[in-house]
């Protein structure tokens, strides 16, 4: 596993003729687990579309070993950083196993051949993601939670040091969040893969994520480790929601309770 520095400095970026984006600095802790939080609209996927060169920035630029990510050829870049997109779209009646598959054509080049260590690659993927039993249906007949799992299982079939995820644990239920969550730990811990990830659950972002990047209309707000991040102040500020920060007894990690207009009385007191 090589190690990687993912940079971006002064970054603008957008859409026609809004700024989404604008002056952001932020240095991804290489080897590590770093969750991207915020509000709705504020940017986060804007911010993983320009890392992965999805979106070319306004100004400013991001650099992946110091170089510019938006010249290096594209199957080089492909091999070193991986992404799964919100709400990606498979083609129609293309097999589950077909579609995992794509994540090693970053690793084909013009003239080589489907080889063993990409059949296990593949494999290694299915299995991981607990979609081995479905790899000959088709994707458009799964569920919404099953697709999610597939479309990781391509991610983690391309084997690149970093990854980025826009929102991996869309559509799946509590107890698949969790599985998702975990497997991409083991994922950061077994072989050192950096991973960045947008997630709108504060508490499993707090749990997981090495690094708490928080986004608040287009800048960044606050980064750091979950401890120093999550706070009723950054709450507040981030979300515009009043909150209670506790210690969470399975991990050790703070905990955000949030309170609304309706409190719930406990002995006649709130």
């Amino acid at each position: 596993m090589t190690q990687h520095t993912l940079t971006i400095s002064d970054l603008a970026a957008g859409y026609g003729d809004a700024l989404v984006l604008g002056g952001l600095d932020l240095e991804v802790p290489t080897g590590g687990i770093t969750a991207i939080v915020g509000a709705n609209a504020c940017g986060k996927s804007t911010l993983l579309r320009v890392m992965s060169r999805l979106l070319s920035p306004r100004s400013g630029q991001v650099l992946l070993d110091g170089k510019s990510i938006h010249r290096m050829p594209p199957r080089q870049l492909a091999r070193t950083l991986g992404l799964l997109p919100q709400s990606p779209i498979a083609p129609e009646g293309i097999t589950v196993a077909d579609l995992v598959s794509r994540g090693r054509h970053p690793h084909q080049g013009l003239l080589s051949r489907w080889t063993q260590a990409d059949d296990e690659a593949v494999a290694s993927a299915l299995e991981a993601t607990k979609t081995f039993d479905l790899a000959e249906r088709p994707v458009d007949e799964l569920s919404g939670g099953q697709r999610q799992r597939v479309w990781i299982a391509m991610a983690l079939a391309q084997q690149t040091d970093l990854l980025l995820l826009d929102e991996p644990t869309t559509f799946l239920d509590i107890s698949h969040q969790v599985e998702v969550l975990d497997l991409l730990t083991d994922l950061n811990k077994r072989r050192g893969t950096t991973i960045v990830m947008v997630l709108h659950d504060l508490n499993l972002a707090a749990r997981y994520a090495d690094y708490l990047v928080a986004i608040a209309d287009g800048r960044l707000h606050a980064a750091g480790k979950p401890e120093a991040i999550l706070t009723e102040d950054t709450v507040r500020k981030v979300f515009g929601l009043e909150s209670r920060i506790i210690l969470d007894p399975t991990s050790g990690r703070p905990l955000m309770l949030p309170i609304g207009r309706h409190r719930m009385m406990i002995d006649g007191n709130p």
